[in-house]
Formats: structure tokens, C-alpha cells, sequence
């Protein structure tokens, strides 16, 4: 697709598209932290049991990465999606009707294994549908869309969860899903990137299809595909021109789903512990998510004027400073809404500048591999963290020390980030 300086409705309906879908992956990821004192209190829980059910879900995202991102650059987006979303849906259901701890656990790696599959694949398709001028605000915009799930979601907790029950929550979060497959079938397709690399059958007219919906001119016959083209299959994320990327990348997500996911998972709970009711604290995690979907926004508009790595390194370092004052302040009310409004905006905003720069590195061949790849690396950081934190809270270590433990991975990520080094980025932007 031909870079141009505007976009088309169908190309913007489509980034539209996948914002939502990441709005119901907050809704889906969030709901167990935002209702996590009620599953507690009902099946009298430890910290690290409650823990554990917040890391069931990161290991499926895991996996997914590994073994369902990757697919969407063999079966397509689309056909991903649909995976995806299915195994959302099967264990969103399956927890509304849970009574089994270790059930739960299971449905809660199921749900993840359909998020670790969706969340690469969307970033992919999003740049792909992007105009070059607008590709970095837009995958950064998508991702804007997870907080602003979390944000409703924390509303309807806080709301009808002491009224209604848990349960009832996930019930409605699964048929959320059910919608969004049906957007997916009736709206989305692949993009003329993947089809032109990949050629299915009946590939030009499909393009063709996607061109008219685009205002574009219909064409004679697919280009030529390039002779240096890389191979679909994860070795090459290891070949000369991609190893310094991925493994400095997979360290700088590892690092900052770390901090990111026990952030996401205990801020409301240590809200809740401070004296705030329920609903007080839901509202915390509403702030935190408010924030997050600002900071998502301005990263990848900020990073389109002065470059993502500096972006991303600058907004780390303000993470940091935030998350060791929340460690060491007094926390009564005014202080936990506004520290929990600048973590949301730095720690969850900084962090998602990590998707329009992994769509920058990784040509449309591998992109989906790549993404998932180092996200699924990088999971294990988000596995870990939540645990440890829990172990950590439970072993009596103070909270201020907590806090600057787990600011320093911040500080990882965005120099791992910043040292990629830029020829590398420009060659395969």
C-alpha cells in the first residue's frame, strides 16, 4: 500500500476496529484485579493464591504470543481474530459459572491464550491499514483503547459487582466478546500488505476489493515480490539484521510488563487496604486507567515529532520518579488518585509506545512474529511480577521498598529500548 498523507473512512474504520477489540481485552484483563477483594473474601484467598489467578492469565498471554500471534502471518489477521476471540469467550463464560479454584485458574489461561493471540495481531493490522504519516499515532492510539475498557469496566464494578455479585461481571464480559466476533466478521479483512506478500488464492481480487473500499485505483496484476523477501518463521528474528533488535526488545517488554502488570493487578487492592471502601478503590483503578489512556495517546503522537525511543526512554524516567513517590508518600485519598492518575499515564502510556515501534522494526512478513515473539518473552516478566509482589506483601516487606523494586525495571526497559540502534529502525520502517 502506497504511503499518502490521508486515509480513508475504510482505513480508519478499520484502526476503529481495532481499538475496540483492545477495549475488550481491558475489559477481560482488568475485570479480575478490579474484582479480586470480592473473589478473596469468598473463597478466602492469600495474596499469593490471588496472585497466582492474576499470573494464569499472563502465562496463557504467553503462549498465545508463542503459538497463536504467529499464525497471523501464515492463516491471516482475520482468521486469528476469530481464534482468539473464541478462547476469550469459552473462558469469560466459563468463569461466570466457576466453583473451582483450580477451574478458575485454567479459565483464566484460557482467556489469556485468546489475548496473547490478539493483542500482536491487532497492533499488525493496524499499521498495516495505517497511512506511514499517521502509523505511530494510530497503533499508539489503538492501544488507548485497553484503559478505556478498563475505565468502564472499573464504573461497572464499583457500580453493580457489591450489588450483583462477580459473576454476573464476567458473564457480561463474555457476551461483550461475542459482539466483537461479530464485528470482526462482518468488517474486517486482511490487509493489502499481508495478501500481496502472502498471495492467496484469488489474492488480486482481493486487494482490489480492499482498494475500491480505500478510493484507490483497482490493479492489473499483483507486483513482483522482492527476491531478498525474509521468511515466514521465527528464525529470522535471529538472523543478523533482526538479532540486535529482538533480543534488546524482548528484554525492554520483559522489563516493563513487569512493573506494568503488578501495577495493573495490585493498585486497586493496596487501595482498598488503606482504608478506601470498595468502591473508592475501584475508582483508583479507574484514575490509573484514565491516565494510561491518555499517556497511550501521547505516545505515539509525541514520538511521531521526536522519535519513539527518545519518547519511550523520557516517559520511563518519569515512571520511575512517580512509582517512588507512591512507595513513599502518605497515602490518604488525594495523594492515591493523583499518583495513580501519573503511573497510569507514564508506567501504562509509556509502556504501550512499545507497539508502533515493534510495527516499525519488523517488515510485514514477520510482523506479527516479531510483535508476538517479544511480547511472549516479555510476558514472563508480567508472570513474575504480579507472584513476586503478592510473595513479597506477604513476607511484611514495606511498601516503599516494594515500590522502588519494582520502579527499577522501568528504568531497564527504556534503556533497552533506546539502544536499538536507529539505522536499524529507519532500514525497516
Amino acid at each position: 500500500m502506497k504511503s499518502t498523507e490521508t486515509m480513508s473512512n475504510f482505513q480508519k474504520l478499520i484502526v476503529a476496529l481495532c481499538f475496540v477489540l483492545n477495549f475488550n481485552d481491558g475489559i477481560d484483563i482488568m475485570l479480575v484485579s478490579f474484582s479480586s477483594p470480592e473473589i478473596m473474601a469468598e473463597w478466602d484467598l492469600s495474596k499469593t493464591q490471588m496472585g497466582s489467578i492474576f499470573s494464569a492469565a499472563l502465562a496463557g498471554m504467553t503462549l498465545g504470543c508463542f503459538l497463536i500471534a504467529p499464525l497471523a502471518d501464515r492463516i491471516g489477521r482475520r482468521k486469528t481474530f476469530f481464534l482468539s476471540l473464541g478462547l476469550e469467550i469459552i473462558g469469560m463464560l466459563g468463569i461466570a459459572f466457576c466453583e473451582s479454584y483450580p477451574l478458575l485458574l485454567f479459565l483464566r489461561f484460557l482467556t489469556g491464550l485468546g489475548i496473547g493471540g490478539l493483542l500482536p495481531t491487532m497492533a499488525a493490522t493496524a499499521a498495516e491499514f495505517s497511512t506511514e504519516k499517521y502509523r505511530s499515532f494510530n497503533v499508539g492510539l489503538v492501544q488507548a483503547g485497553w484503559p478505556v475498557g478498563a475505565i468502564l469496566t472499573g464504573l461497572f464494578s464499583a457500580q453493580y459487582i457489591p450489588l450483583y455479585g462477580w459473576r454476573s461481571a464476567f458473564f457480561i464480559a463474555a457476551l461483550i466478546s461475542v459482539l466483537m466476533l461479530l464485528l470482526v466478521l462482518f468488517i474486517l479483512t486482511d490487509s493489502i500488505a499481508f495478501l500481496s506478500q502472502t498471495r492467496p488464492p484469488y489474492a488480486l481480487e482481493k486487494i482490489n476489493r480492499i482498494r475500491a473500499k480505500m478510493q484507490l485505483a483497482a490493479l492489473e496484476a499483483l507486483p513482483e515480490l522482492e527476491k531478498d523477501t525474509v521468511a515466514i518463521h521465527y528464525t529470522s528474528l535471529f538472523s543478523k539484521a533482526y538479532i540486535g533488535i529482538t533480543w534488546r526488545s524482548w528484554l525492554g517488554v520483559f522489563f516493563g510488563f513487569m512493573t506494568l502488570y503488578t501495577v495493573l493487578s495490585w493498585v486497586p487492592t493496596l487501595a482498598n487496604e488503606s482504608g478506601l471502601s470498595f468502591g473508592v478503590s475501584t475508582y483508583v483503578g479507574v484514575t490509573l486507567n484514565l491516565g494510561a489512556a491518555i499517556g497511550s495517546s501521547l505516545i505515539g503522537y509525541i514520538g511521531s515529532k521526536i522519535g519513539l525511543q527518545k519518547t519511550i526512554l523520557s516517559f520511563m524516567i518519569l515512571a520511575f520518579m512517580v512509582m517512588v513517590l507512591y512507595g513513599n508518600l502518605p497515602l490518604f485519598s488525594v495523594i492515591i488518585f493523583v499518583l495513580a492518575f501519573f503511573i497510569g499515564l507514564f508506567v501504562q502510556g509509556g509502556f504501550n509506545g512499545i507497539w508502533p515501534f515493534l510495527t516499525m522494526v519488523y517488515p510485514v512478513e514477520i510482523r506479527t512474529t516479531g510483535i508476538g515473539f517479544s511480547v511472549g518473552f516479555g510476558r514472563f516478566g508480567a508472570i513474575l511480577g504480579p507472584w513476586l509482589f503478592g510473595f513479597l506483601m506477604d513476607l511484611g516487606l514495606p511498601l516503599s521498598s516494594l515500590f522502588f523494586i519494582f520502579s527499577l525495571p522501568l528504568l531497564m526497559m527504556g534503556i533497552s529500548i533506546w539502544s536499538i540502534k536507529k539505522p536499524q529502525v529507519l532500514k525497516n520502517t
